[in-house]
């Protein structure tokens, strides 16, 4: 089975913000909650070094998602390849599975309420493309890890 992952590379990013937009023009979203984050720590100094930490935070995709038996409505599905997404025409916006996630990803969509997270924009990986945050990212900083697990 497949698993993927979103890795960053945090020496080549330099915190532009760019997956962001390029995730919510995908998935024809409005401003507001982003489904994944860059976030930069303060400046630091690390050796006399200044120094700007940053990390990308996601859906995890877990192995044993917890947003999905809460789901009062089944709108939480878990494919075969492991990619966690959120069926929209089942979705009633109650926001159980932002009080089930341990990282609180699902967030309410501005527009109508329902939930709506990263699911890999599996859409383009069923097309064979790259999610659009990696494909749109204009210093190759994240890179797309597919897994084969026994």
């Amino acid at each position: 089975m497949k698993k993927y992952m979103i890795h960053l590379n945090s020496r080549r990013c330099v915190a532009c913000h760019g997956c962001e937009v390029h995730c919510k023009v995908n998935k024809n979203l409005p401003i507001g909650p982003f489904l994944c984050a860059i976030e930069t720590t303060p400046l630091v100094k690390v050796g006399g070094v200044p120094k700007l930490e940053i990390t990308f935070s996601h859906c995890r995709h877990c192995d044993e998602p917890m947003c999905v038996p809460i789901c009062p409505t089944d709108a939480m599905v878990q494919r075969d390849d492991g990619i966690v997404y959120i069926d929209q025409e089942k979705c009633i916006g109650c926001m159980a599975c932002a009080k089930a996630c341990p990282w609180d990803i699902p967030v309410p969509n501005p527009d109508d309420g329902k939930a709506v997270k990263c699911d890999f924009c599996m859409d383009r990986l069923d097309a064979g493309l790259k999610p659009a945050c990696i494909a749109k990212c204009a210093t190759h900083a994240l890179k797309l890890l597919v897994l084969e697990e026994a």
